[in-house]
């Protein structure tokens, strides 16, 4: 009987050593991943040949004029507060319905449109994986995080 208890508790111990040792890579995972470095000449003749420039301005890119613009335009890049992970640009883009933008949500509810679908297309099926990690790699590096300016004065109580 002992034997038996023994092995028991050995067991819930192992089992409770694997459950944390597993919760501590989920939590690093869940911060974000990274895909393979991608190229960014690439990544803007993808993003143009795609269209994508239809809907979608990219600071400091000159891209080509598209000869019917959607009434749905977004800029991407720029000055941020919080630059886009690597995540979240591959969620963009793989799954536009994930999130949708105030301004389109504004649009909808002044025309008095129900249901919230992003206007842009699914391109899973059309796109390449390299043509995604190049597209992710060009617009990620259109991202500039501001930061404001710090006169060294402490305004706190």
């Amino acid at each position: 009987m002992k034997n038996v208890k023994s092995i028991i508790q050995a067991g819930v111990v192992i089992l409770f050593v694997l459950l944390v040792a597993c919760g501590g890579k989920e939590k690093k995972m869940a911060k974000g991943f990274v895909l393979p470095e991608g190229d960014l000449g690439k990544g803007k003749q993808a993003f143009i040949e795609m269209n994508c420039h239809q809907c979608h301005s990219v600071a400091g890119e000159t891209l080509p004029e598209y000869g019917s613009p959607s009434e749905v335009q977004l800029h991407l890049g720029g000055e941020v507060y919080k630059v886009k992970t690597y995540g979240q640009l591959v969620t963009s883009i793989i799954n536009p319905q994930h999130v949708i933008s105030k301004g389109y949500l504004e649009t909808l509810a002044k025309e008095k449109r129900e249901g919230a679908v992003s206007p842009m297309p699914v391109m899973n099926d059309r796109m390449t994986v390299a043509q995604l990690i190049d597209i992710v790699a060009f617009l990620n590096s259109c991202y500039i995080k501001y930061e404001p300016e710090y006169d060294g004065m402490y305004y706190g109580p």
